[in-house]
């Protein structure tokens, strides 16, 4: 065990070093491809996506991705150490990344080759290192999970200190214009289209879909951005309102959508309906695994790679503070990391020795 916590924290240490911002994340995937096939474990790529399968891989049974990400945001301008400086001081490795998500990709790596060469797995196992989350990229594990086969579930790596996000808000984003017609403000012309505008911002502020998640509480929509007029002496023709819209277990992002489109009478353009809510049942084997394991089970305010999965249940967890993520002078502490890959295998151990006929309901 120690040498696998060894390994771990020196790739994670390696992988600071590297530039690694979304969509320039070339080097660390080669960094982890690296790491595997010193091993002597084969791997497979995908643009800046690795991904590596346990020795005894068997299509006849369940298998379960073990997924993290090796994107980075970039270093906000608070910093005062060096971000790309992996040093370890009282215990406390500092770098960028270190925290989101390179506790999880290497405590899941770790915990990859712990169970690499068993024979007695009731599972397959894929680990994934991922690119593009941060941005929600198109070229990440989105693009990656046609190419793993079917999934019975996904452990997704991201800062939760080992507890369990069970579910997650999705994400979409709205523009929405009102259209009117120009005319001089002096005299009764036109049509304003901050006026059209105001009533279905008005509804925006105050609907109340139908449906209240138990875990996720409420769909939330928040009007961010308006803009309309180019001087003051003329009537606007166009309004144009942006609308943050977080989703819950209730309602996807498309059944959002047509309800939005049935209310408001303005143009609705979504950018993108991609990032969809994520649940996984309490009874489900794993998070029972979990849970007699001390993890606590929580409902994330923020989104992950868990939105771009579908067909199959996933739960966010990994060591680390979610509240220290995208922060200056990020870190995590070198036993988080030691804990996190002693509580993954350990997960994975008890969900092994379990008489887990109920894999079949959720598979």
């Amino acid at each position: 065990m120690h040498q696998l916590q060894q390994d771990a924290v020196n790739l994670l240490q390696q992988l600071i070093t590297i530039q690694s911002f979304s969509k320039e994340e070339d080097k660390t995937a080669e960094a982890i491809q690296l790491f595997f096939e010193n091993k002597g474990i084969q791997t497979n790529r995908l643009l800046n996506n690795i991904w590596v399968k346990n020795k005894n891989f068997d299509p006849n049974k369940p298998t379960i991705l073990l997924n993290s990400h090796h994107d980075t945001v970039k270093p906000n301008k608070q910093y005062t150490r060096n971000p790309f400086s992996p040093d370890i001081e009282d215990g406390i490795l500092y770098g960028l990344g270190s925290n989101d998500a390179g506790g999880a990709l290497v405590s899941l790596a770790a915990c990859f080759l712990y169970f690499y060469e068993r024979e007695d797995l009731k599972f397959n196992l894929i680990y994934a290192a991922t690119a593009e989350e941060e941005i929600s990229g198109n070229d990440g594990v989105e693009v990656l999970l046609p190419h793993l086969g079917n999934l019975y579930f996904g452990i997704v790596g991201e800062p939760t200190k080992m507890d369990i996000a069970t579910a997650e808000k999705g994400l979409f984003v709205i523009d929405c214009i009102a259209h009117g017609k120009s005319g001089h403000a002096a005299r009764e012309e036109g049509e304003n289209a901050i006026y059209k505008a105001l009533k279905d911002i008005e509804w925006f502020r105050n609907y109340q879909f139908s449906e209240i998640s138990e875990v996720l509480g409420k769909v939330k929509m928040s009007v961010t951005i308006i803009n309309a007029g180019q001087q003051h002496n003329v009537v606007p023709e166009k309004c144009q309102f942006t609308v943050d819209i977080r989703t819950t277990d209730k309602y996807n992002n498309e059944q959002a959508l047509a309800i939005i489109k049935d209310h408001v009478s303005c143009e609705v353009i979504p950018r993108t309906t991609r990032l969809n809510p994520s649940f996984v049942p309490k009874e489900h084997p794993l998070v029972q695994c979990g849970i007699t394991l001390g993890r606590q089970i929580y409902a994330s305010p923020t989104t992950s790679d868990q939105a771009l999965m579908s067909g199959f249940y996933t739960f966010k967890m990994g060591p680390g503070d979610s509240a220290r993520s995208h922060t200056a002078d990020e870190y995590i502490y070198v036993d988080e990391i030691n804990k996190g890959i002693e509580i993954y295998i350990q997960l994975l151990d008890k969900f092994n020795k379990e008489e887990n006929e109920i894999v079949a309901k959720y598979n």
